[in-house]
């Protein structure tokens, strides 16, 4: 049984190395609690906040407390603790991410093709984006518009214009055309949607989590990492199955294991060196505590 000490916050694997975030990444966007009623997730959460106020229910295990974080860590947002829309959580990726990552590289040859599958994978990454950003740096209805409109209109110009250019070219070739699409539109929506972050910096704390001030350093590197993440996320599935298009049915598990993965490749509680802060934030911090802060820390979002 559980004690009233248990720390249910402690990662169960350590998220200093890859396989110990991979572990962690696909125990949350396990697609299965994606099905799962809201009743069942605010139930988790009530477990949670129980465990975190040091009241754990008598006769609960600590595998339950460990399954009830689970769904926690995959339904709420870690800032504030607000349930996510179930289209935009990355356990939603394999099963939504599937079925669109296979209509565009199903239906590519047309110009009103690709525009439609474009249109729908830029407004599943625009939800997605939104859903994962650092909410500690709020985003205007406006600004959502922007980002959308944005992001769409050069996955589109990509699109359409390498398919143009790529009619003469062998098959596989035009069929790499929506990976590039999705790439160049992941390089525009990300920072777009999180452009607040990069204007007035991000939020950033002790290792302790005492609010430190805001770095757009900070913004730049995690939006980077989680650019980089989402591109890798997309590209075994783009770039390996055109290749092997005729047997697409057999390799569908490939985006069951690039989403924990691609999300593996950074901590999502990244960390930056004090020295590397923009000079005012550094003096602040400097001033407030001497020597005794070298790092600060940040959700980088996913």
């Amino acid at each position: 049984m559980a004690g009233s000490g248990f720390d249910i916050d402690m990662p169960r694997w350590d998220q200093s190395t890859f396989m110990g975030r991979l572990k962690h990444f696909a125990n949350i966007t396990d697609w299965r609690t994606a099905l799962l009623p809201d009743s069942r997730l605010d139930e988790a959460k009530a477990l949670v906040e129980s465990c975190r106020a040091g009241s754990v229910p008598p006769g609960t295990t600590e595998e339950q407390l460990h399954y009830a974080k689970k769904l926690y860590d995959s339904a709420f947002h870690p800032d504030t603790g607000d349930r996510m829309n179930l289209i935009g959580r990355m356990s939603f990726q394999v099963p939504g991410g599937m079925a669109i990552t296979g209509g565009m590289l199903q239906f590519y040859r047309t110009v009103p093709a690709v525009v439609f599958w474009q249109w729908v994978n830029q407004s599943f990454n625009a939800l997605v984006n939104y859903t994962n950003r650092n909410a500690a740096s709020p985003i205007t209805p406006n600004q959502i518009g922007v980002a959308y409109l944005t992001a769409t209109s050069t996955a589109l110009a990509t699109a359409v214009g390498l398919n143009f250019y790529t009619k003469r070219a062998p098959p596989l070739v035009a069929r790499w055309v929506p990976f590039a699409a999705v790439a160049s539109a992941n390089c525009v929506n990300i920072p777009m949607m999180r452009q607040q972050e990069l204007l007035n910096g991000i939020a950033v704390t002790d290792e302790n989590g005492n609010k430190l001030g805001h770095s757009k350093k900070a913004a730049v590197k995690g939006i980077t990492q989680v650019v980089i993440s989402r591109i890798t996320m997309a590209a075994p599935g783009m770039i390996i199955l055109p290749v092997i298009m005729q047997r697409l049915e057999k390799f569908k598990f490939i985006l069951v294991f690039m989403v924990p993965a691609a999300c593996s490749l950074f901590p999502q509680q990244c960390s930056m060196a004090v020295s590397k802060l923009e000079p005012e934030l550094r003096e602040s911090i400097l001033c407030r505590y001497g020597d005794r802060v070298q790092y600060v820390y940040f959700n980088k979002g996913l």
